[in-house]
């Protein structure tokens, strides 16, 4: 199979991940086979899908003529094996259990085509682990997204260790041409690269709150005006490039001894118990001011996409 002949896509498991996946993959040109062992969920993800899209038309994203073609190319099937009958590429985003993956797999690699490529949604665990002793462990490789994938670009790649260089680059061109920027890793950490920088400055976060040193609000407010600004736009290492005149090299020279006795103070990792959630729930409540929760997050994807507008219109210079 080439990158070109990339024109079916099955995805096999239909959550948020999964129902996220499959309007990218529509909105991009591929026909799109989705597949859930519960016909529930599959209906609230169509569902999902509708009103996104109804949602998007409306605020004048999308004219309604192109939404009806996107609706057209995903297809609902309650076979796994017809929904990846001659996909070129299987998404799959079934529930985080490695034995749960690993049964799903030996299936997808009895049921679907021999040049088919098998990609998981997994945040977790090593496609090594969840191909092992398959026939197709070849085919098999991580691709992580970032929730939600249809919003959000980044990929995490992660093959296993015997998955092809072929494959490896399939993906990769494959997640280009769809709109999406593919991380490859080089080798299997838990967590990946996302997650553990997540956790990382979770960890931290919570351990503020529990410590009485700032609360809720305030930890949101200097990421979200402060932090978080800069890392819209760069990385850690790109934001200390230009917080020096003399780059990187100056910045991490410079604040070498207050970074290391910053990380030394960390601390041992929080507990997080029910009440100390129950606690956060409140505050990030309030600090929501009662908007619900599905607006917030149609705000939340609208803003998102205007950034990555304002980038694409206005890119780095250093990285044109």
């Amino acid at each position: 199979m080439t990158e070109s002949m990339v024109h079916t896509v099955a995805v096999v498991g239909t959550g948020v991940i999964g129902r996220s996946w499959a309007q990218l993959f529509a909105r991009k040109g591929c026909e799109t086979r989705l597949y859930d062992r519960d016909p529930e969920q599959l209906a609230k993800a169509v569902s999902w899908i509708d009103e996104d899209l109804e949602h998007r038309t409306v605020e004048g994203e999308f004219a309604a003529d192109v939404v009806a073609a996107m609706r057209s190319r995903i297809s609902l099937h309650d076979s796994l094996h017809l929904a990846v009958q001659g996909a070129d590429y299987v998404q799959e985003s079934g529930p985080e259990q490695l034995e749960v993956k690993q049964a799903l797999y030996r299936e997808l690699d009895m049921a679907a085509a021999p040049a088919a490529i098998l990609a998981s949604s997994t945040s977790a665990l090593d496609m090594t682990a969840i191909a092992e002793g398959l026939e197709g462990a070849g085919r098999c490789i991580v691709a992580h997204p970032t929730n939600p994938p249809h919003v959000i670009p980044v990929v995490e790649i992660l093959p296993g260790k015997g998955t092809t260089d072929d494959v490896l680059r399939q993906t990769c061109t494959f997640m280009k041409r769809i709109g999406q920027t593919p991380v490859v890793l080089s080798e299997y950490v838990p967590g990946f690269l996302l997650n553990r920088m997540q956790a990382a400055l979770i960890r931290e976060a919570m351990s503020l709150v529990q410590r009485g040193v700032a609360d809720v609000d305030a930890i949101d407010a200097v990421i979200r005006d402060g932090l978080g600004l800069r890392w819209a736009l760069m990385g850690p290492f790109g934001v200390g490039d230009t917080n020096a005149d003399g780059g990187v090299r100056d910045y991490f020279t410079g604040y070498r001894d207050a970074y290391l006795a910053l990380m030394d103070d960390l601390g041992e990792t929080p507990g997080i118990d029910d009440e100390f959630v129950e606690h956060l729930g409140v505050k990030t409540d309030l600090m929501q001011g009662g908007a619900p929760r599905a607006e917030v997050l149609a705000w939340r994807d609208r803003m998102v996409e205007k950034i990555r507008r304002l980038k694409a219109e206005d890119p780095n210079p250093g990285r044109e």
